[in-house]
Order: C-alpha cells, then structure tokens, then sequence
C-alpha cells in the first residue's frame, strides 16, 4: 500500500508542478504528517523532491526530472474506463485502482492538457441511483465483480437454489445491481442482493466471443418492460392528451398506442388503445391526464374513475374553510 501510495505522490508532483502537504494528504486520503514522512522516503530512495518554504510553496520535483512509472497495469487500464462512475467503482471494490490510473493517466498527458480530467470532472457527473432510493451496496457484489473480471465460474444460491454460472457482466439499473452469466446455453439476468453462498472458484471459462452486454442488457430489458404490459385500456385523447402521452404512459407502451391511433374526431380527439402493467396502474396514470383523457373500456375502470371525479368534485365545490 505504501509503495502504490509514494508512485502516486511522485505521479501528481510530475502533472501538477507543485502541491501542499495538505494538498497530497487530501488526495491520497492520509495526514500531513504521513505525507511528510513519505517525501523523506522518496528523498533517501533518489527522488529529487525538494519542499519550498513560504508562499506559494509546497513539495517539487527537481525540473526535467520525468518518472516512467505511469504505465498503467491491466487493473488499472480496465478500471480508467468505469471512471465516470464513482459509486459503482466504489461498490465493485476498484476505487483505489481508479484513482492510481487517474494519476498515471494525468501524468502521462502533455503539459497543456494535463487540466483535462478535471475539467471534465468539473462538467459532467453520472448519478446513477433513482430518486428517493437509498443506495446500498448487494454484499455479494465484490465477490461478483471479482469473477465477472477473471472470468471465473461462481457457484451460488439464487433465491434458495443451488446455481454454477459463467458471469459475463454486470448492470447497474436505477440503483439495482444486475448479474447477467451464462448458464448452460443461456444467458440469463440476475438481482445480486438476491444472491446467498457466493463462491468464485479457480476455474476459468471462456467467454462467449459474440456477446455484447449493451446490446444484451438493451435487448432484454426491452422484452421485461414488454413483458409487464399485459393488459389494455382503451382512451380518447384530447389534442393535448396526445402531447402528454409519452410524459404519463410507459415508454414500451407509446408507440403500440401511436399505432392504434384513429382519425380525430370533430373535436379533434383521438382514440388509442394503450398497454398497461395492470388496471391499478391504469388508474393512477389516467389521473395525471387530468380531463385530457376519457376511458372507453374497461367498463369497471371507467366507473372508478367517475367516481373518483365525483369526490374530487364535491370536494373542491365545498367554500374552503
């Protein structure tokens, strides 16, 4: 650890010229105290370090002095690529390798670019976790992480069941975390909190040379958003009721009820026949078009909703008080 810790120190003098003690401490997350023993190190070891007093002092390597220690390990160049993703980097375990290619990667930069990382870092930011949903890390996701990179098998339960899979990637969905492996001919998607008894062998496989895991994921979830919609209403929209369909309806669901679009009538409404997960669903999302939707069919959710508008129409008729 400490070896790693003083290639990074030597590393971010090389890209930034000059830092504080307190600069390097809260970039490598240890105390100044640390950070001043380690420079004696590097010193005694041949490393032109040299502090500079006063202001706009700090720690600097001896000009022309270049390091060729930013080569990046396989680990390393692997992890540079999930960078943008913090909170995943630190679920699977590979914070600290990221950080260290960071470093070499900055280093390794012409002097003029060398400010790139941080500007981009300045500008974009991918949150991944939905809203109000607290993210908690799958215990079994390091172990999980630990295969999918050396293509190892992994024998586990799922759900209470004994599973040997070829794991081939994993996905992180709205702050779920997915396994997707082979298991026999198929590949298949698995939640990792619902894995128990997780071991990663020795044994190796080898990967299937077609898969694509974007394409894969993209595929599938396709099929399970389409695979929820088992049920249909039928509505006629206002003009309105049109514009706010993709905002209120699923995503799978707008474009078979695009399809089933008839001719406006003399008011300009139109009639579709719209895919839901089911009737409650059905419900809430018919309220959110307000009164730019009236349901057809069902007839039982037409009455529901007319009672609905009854209430909300004594109540809002009633002088507040």
């Amino acid at each position: 650890m400490r070896a790693a810790r003083l290639i990074s120190m030597v590393l971010l003098l090389q890209a930034r010229g000059a830092m504080t003690a307190a600069e390097l401490a809260r970039e490598l997350e240890v105390s100044p105290r640390t950070v001043h023993r380690d420079m004696l190190a590097l010193a005694e070891a041949g490393v032109p370090v040299y502090a500079e007093r006063g202001r706009g002092g700090g720690y600097r390597m001896l000009e022309g002095y270049r390091t060729r220690l930013t080569g990046l390990d396989r680990a390393e160049a692997e992890a540079l690529f999930l960078s943008g993703v913090p909170a995943a980097l630190r679920d699977m375990g590979l914070a600290q390798v990221a950080a260290s290619a960071r470093v070499k990667a900055s280093a390794a930069l012409a002097p003029g670019v060398r400010d790139a990382p941080m500007t981009a870092a300045q500008r974009f930011h991918l949150d991944a976790p939905g809203w109000f949903r607290r993210g908690e890390t799958p215990e079994p996701l390091t172990d999980l992480s630990r295969a999918v990179w050396g293509d190892r098998v992994v024998r586990a339960r799922y759900r209470g069941a004994p599973r040997t899979l070829q794991p081939h990637g994993l996905v992180l969905k709205a702050g779920v975390w997915y396994l997707v492996a082979r298991l026999g001919e198929r590949f298949l998607t698995f939640r990792v909190d619902r894995f128990t008894d997780v071991e990663v062998g020795e044994e190796r496989f080898v990967r299937d040379p077609g898969f694509d895991l974007a394409t894969f994921w993209s595929e599938h979830a396709e099929r399970f958003a389409r695979s929820l919609l088992t049920t249909r209403i039928t509505l006629r929209l206002t003009p309105a009721g049109m514009r706010l369909l993709p905002v209120v309806a699923e995503p799978a669901a707008v474009g078979d009820a695009l399809e089933s679009a008839g001719e406006p009538d003399g008011q300009g409404r139109v009639t579709v026949s719209l895919p839901v997960e089911s009737l409650r669903v059905a419900y809430d999302q018919v309220l959110r078009f307000g009164a730019e939707a009236e349901v057809l069919e069902p007839a039982g959710l037409r009455a529901t909703l007319a009672e609905t508008a009854s209430r909300m129409a004594a109540l809002y008729g009633e002088p507040q008080r």
